[in-house]
């Protein structure tokens, strides 16, 4: 299952500060001078050092820019995947043009293979005049067909380029998104790691606005 990106937000935890608290009911044995029910002491939170702290705030801040490009990445893969669709429908479109010419090319050819059997068969029946007629007929269908020899193998380079050049932006399509399906994981591996070392630990807030101040400094 995928998991959906999250802007990250730095989790703001509170130093915890160790209190004496000192119990209401406490009552002082007269003959030894103790304290029955005794003042506890809480434990103190540990906090994150400096250091700690500052590399904390640094991986938030590179994971936060990687999700921001990775929002980039998937813009540019959705316009390219819409992209490829309108495109699809046009290769589709030339596709079945090129059929339908190579289709009524073949027709042309059985047709004008018929008639030359015919006028073979008939020759010897007809006089010049009919003769020559129709091998004049014959000669121009001839001449037809291979115009439209031409132009269907023009068009069939033509839409072979175009199906090359489709299966190409295919192939780019599909590694676009194995990169970016990858990146993500990382992004959230990064971000998963981050919650386990950063997030709901104490630090002391003074550490956080040196650290502040240091990268402002320094222009992050």
């Amino acid at each position: 299952m995928k998991r959906i990106l999250l802007p990250l937000a730095l989790v703001v935890a509170v130093s915890a500060q160790a209190q004496i608290t000192a119990n209401p009911k406490a009552k002082v044995d007269p003959k030894n001078n103790k304290v029955s029910n005794p003042v506890v002491e809480k434990p103190k939170a540990k906090l994150m050092s400096r250091d700690e702290l500052r590399a904390c705030i640094d991986q938030q801040d590179v994971n936060g820019k990687e999700a921001e490009a990775i929002k980039v990445e998937q813009a540019s893969y959705k316009s390219n995947a819409e992209g490829l669709k309108a495109e699809k429908t046009t290769v589709e479109a030339g596709e079945a043009a090129l059929g339908k010419q190579i289709a009524d090319m073949k027709a042309e050819k059985e047709s004008i293979v018929a008639a030359h059997a015919a006028l073979t068969a008939e020759a010897s029946k007809l006089d010049k005049a009919e003769l020559k007629a129709r091998n004049e007929a014959y000669q121009a269908r001839v001449n037809n067909f291979n115009t439209m020899f031409e132009a269907v193998k023009a068009a069939d380079a033509e839409q072979s380029a175009k199906r090359k050049a489709f299966g190409d932006k295919v192939d780019a399509l599909d590694a676009q998104f194995k990169t970016l399906e990858e990146r993500t994981e990382k992004h959230f591996d990064a971000n998963d790691k981050w919650k386990a070392e950063c997030s709901n630990k104490a630090y002391d807030e003074n550490d956080e606005k040196a650290i502040r101040k240091e990268r402002a400094a320094a222009g992050k």
